[in-house]
């Protein structure tokens, strides 16, 4: 005998199991050989292994179907467990790209090729830089696929982290200690958590430590293990911070770097640690570098506008 355990923290099991129980007694019903139990945030499965197989497929095809329109009904379970069913190639978790199930049935996923390609490259290396403009999601798909290993238990906590510079603002005169200082400017990191997890559960992360959102300067020193650690802003880093922050990694880790070289606020005889990567770390087997562009963003239309005019001036 074998058992299967399908999380399904991130749903309502409400939503999911229906009143009284009726959604799950008609799983139970389609796969008379397992014994099917939840308990808490899991779903496990008992049984052989074939069976286990098949009940897990489908499933997790209810769980996306859950994601992609907001609701269950005996109806959609009884097509969806049907043994002829076979599912739109939309909803085929390999062809859609779905990383993970975000909160309110948000479904988190690759959406373009160089985001595909990021993927990919953090799939096979364990050091990965994403270099591209303002809105291609290069750090959103980062945090996706971090949140995927820390609920696959692949890794065992995640690290955020950004390089503490000022683009054009001082942060010494905002009101407030250092993390009320510093909160606002880490806030696209809590935004993107915050679609993929529940409330509770990001605070609880956040509280014990399995989901650290800090300042660059607070990685000195330290060595980060079984963790999956994200650099971002990354072209404001120097060269040695940079380096530094490399070096913390540690056995069973993942780390990725992310930023956009045509937006870098160091002083201008400052190099940049991302551009000065790209010179010495390129081609080296474990390290992969993804190029993101214009035709990667999916914010509002006129974003891509304004790069492409940044960028004919510059030129």
């Amino acid at each position: 005998m074998s058992e299967k355990i399908i999380s399904i923290e991130t749903l309502q099991p409400l939503d999911l199991f229906g009143v009284n129980d009726q959604n799950l007694d008609l799983v139970r019903k389609s796969f008379p050989k397992l014994k099917i139990i939840s308990r808490d945030n899991n779903v496990k499965a008992i049984g052989e292994e074939a069976e286990l197989m098949l009940f897990e497929q489908k499933f997790n095809l209810l769980l996306l179907h859950l994601e992609k329109f907001g609701k269950l009904t005996p109806a959609d379970i009884h097509q969806i467990l049907d043994a002829q069913w076979e599912p739109a190639e939309e909803d085929a978790t390999p062809q859609s790209g779905v990383l993970l199930h975000g909160k309110n049935g948000m479904l988190i996923r690759a959406r373009t090729i160089n985001q595909v390609s990021l993927v990919k490259s953090v799939g096979e290396n364990d050091l990965v830089f994403a270099i591209g403009p303002a809105g291609t999601g290069k750090t959103y798909t980062a945090v996706a696929l971090a949140v995927r290993a820390l609920k696959n238990k692949e890794i065992q906590r995640i690290i955020l982290t950004r390089p503490a510079v000022e683009a054009g603002e001082n942060l010494g005169f905002l009101p407030g200690d250092l993390k009320e200082k510093l909160d606002p400017y880490l806030q696209p990191l809590y935004d993107a958590l915050k679609d993929m997890l529940p409330p509770q559960k990001l605070l609880s992360y956040i509280e014990d430590g399995t989901i650290e959102i800090a300042p660059l300067a607070f990685m000195r020193g330290r060595t980060l293990n079984n963790a999956f650690a994200i650099l971002d802003e990354a072209q404001n880093t120097t060269p040695n911070q940079l380096k530094m922050f490399l070096t913390r990694m540690g056995t069973a880790a993942k780390f990725i770097v992310t930023g956009d070289i045509t937006q870098i606020d160091l002083p201008k005889q400052q190099t940049s640690g991302l551009v000065h990567s790209q010179k010495i770390l390129n081609g080296i087997p474990g390290i992969g570098f993804v190029y993101l562009d214009h035709r990667d963003i999916i914010r509002h239309k006129l974003v891509i506008k304004v790069i492409e005019a940044y960028e004919k001036e510059a030129k």
